[in-house]
């Protein structure tokens, strides 16, 4: 197998197979910046479909000054910036929304060191009610937030991506994370009104 760096030299020379290693390589980690951007698969497909035919148009563009998935982040997370911005500008979300939470309960009937099915379902809610809060987070909180705690960038490579201040990306990241706890606590005290109301 061969190195970025040499892939990308026969990218630039037109090699085609070339390009389709680096995309094979990296369109997993591409897809999933997009996913957590966008917060559905559909679009998060497209635009990571939308960033690999970029970066093959402008591969002879590409200065190696950082690496490959670098570069390939900040593409796609450009395109979901643009999207995110356009979406955001048609169409704003209620915060406020009611929530419908589902009644029962799943006993555990074997004690045991696994998971058990309600545990499960709750962390499933819990990573579902996550994304429903992120996407209604704006473009710039969204993106800061996803870049460092879902894909585990830098806060100087956030900056960069972004091309704001690090400040403004500690500042961003600190605000949506304020933002998210404020919500789930406001979700699970609802949940605790609710569970001690109809038991």
């Amino acid at each position: 197998m061969f190195s970025d760096e040499a892939l990308v030299a026969r990218s630039k020379n037109g090699d085609i197979d070339a390009f389709e290693e680096l995309v094979s390589c990296y369109e997993r980690k591409i897809y999933n910046v997009a996913y957590r951007l966008m917060g559905n698969h559909e679009d998060a497909n497209d635009l990571a479909q939308e960033a690999f035919f970029r970066a093959f148009q402008s591969i002879s563009n590409f200065r190696g000054e950082a690496s490959f998935l670098t570069w390939m982040c900040r593409i796609v997370t450009n395109l979901c910036r643009d999207e995110l911005r356009k979406k955001y500008r048609t169409q704003i979300e209620s915060l406020d929304g009611e929530i419908t939470l589902g009644e029962g309960e799943v006993k555990k009937q074997v004690a045991s060191s696994e998971p058990g099915p309600a545990e499960l379902y709750e962390k499933k809610e819990l990573r579902e009610k996550i994304q429903e809060l992120i996407n209604t987070l704006s473009p710039e909180f969204r993106l800061a937030l996803v870049l460092r705690d879902i894909q585990g960038f830098t806060y100087e490579e956030i900056a960069e991506q972004l091309e704001c201040s690090l400040g403004t990306v500690k500042s961003r990241i600190n605000r949506a994370r304020k933002y998210l706890k404020d919500k789930l606590v406001q979700d699970w005290e609802q949940k605790e009104v609710l569970t001690r109301l109809y038991r």
